[in-house]
């Protein structure tokens, strides 16, 4: 089986290093601190030997140069974003596969956050490393993409299998529970939810991986075709209540 370790970089960044104990390969998603990712990288006694980047954000490829010239690492990131990633050694795009062992992961196209962010899904694992694309109770913040292009990439995630781990990239969910019950007030499971992040983060326990089932019922963002939310947030199509939604967050003040 694949481990995962996941550790904490930055002020809310998850660093993700996936290591494959019959081929001794490990995999570093994203490069948010070099030098955190290193160090937890030594502590396993495990040797980086590729970088899988989900976009080109300072924090998720901003330590590409010194990881690489550290390990000599392949670097492996997206087509779309080609330009502003430093490193590459091959780029990928939607329906794509990269390795690790004997596991193979799928790249999805999940752009939206930026235009050309993309997933890794490992079926075979049953998780999927999506970046900033989809948060527990959240969704990242649209900067590049259109309402249309990231409630199709979203509609993605939601057709994996739905005990996928999804491993979202930043420690978020607090924050976006506030949000999601002002969205999304009469949902009990939401609010069962709710009250177990505010006990883990009391605790001082990560909310990442999350269950994609449970994304499913809760998450405003993935129940923007659902008729409830479409009656509460008004369009017709559901990429338009998506829109209403990604804007009453940006707008909300908790």
């Amino acid at each position: 089986m694949l481990e995962i370790h996941q550790f904490p970089c930055l002020s809310d960044n998850y660093g993700f290093l996936v290591h494959d104990p019959d081929s001794g390969e490990t995999v570093c998603i994203d490069t948010p601190e070099a030098e955190v990712i290193l160090r937890e990288a030594d502590a396993k006694g495990w040797t980086i030997t590729q970088i899988w980047n989900t976009h080109w954000h300072p924090d998720h490829a901003g330590g590409n140069e010194a990881i690489k010239a550290a390990t000599g690492c392949r670097v492996i990131a997206p087509e779309g974003e080609k330009d502003r990633i430093a490193g590459i050694d091959r780029t990928v795009s939607e329906g794509d596969s990269v390795t690790i062992g004997h596991y193979e992961a799928t790249v999805m196209d999940v752009g939206g956050h930026t235009s050309g962010h993309v997933a890794y899904h490992l079926p075979k694992a049953g998780v999927a490393f999506v970046g900033d694309s989809v948060f527990a109770l959240g969704c990242g913040r649209m900067f590049e993409g259109t309402p249309e292009q990231f409630w199709t990439s979203l509609q993605r995630i939601k057709a994996l299998p739905a005990e996928t781990m999804l491993y979202c990239a930043h420690e978020y969910t607090a924050a976006n529970a506030k949000f999601a019950l002002h969205a999304d007030p009469g949902n009990q499971h939401l609010q069962d939810y709710a009250a177990e992040i505010r006990d883990k983060r009391t605790l001082g326990k990560a909310t990442v991986p999350t269950l994609l089932r449970r994304e499913l019922e809760t998450n405003p963002f993935l129940r923007a075709d659902e008729p409830e939310m479409k009656a509460r947030w008004g369009g017709t199509a559901s990429h338009e209540t998506f829109a209403a939604l990604r804007q009453a967050k940006d707008k909300f003040a908790g």
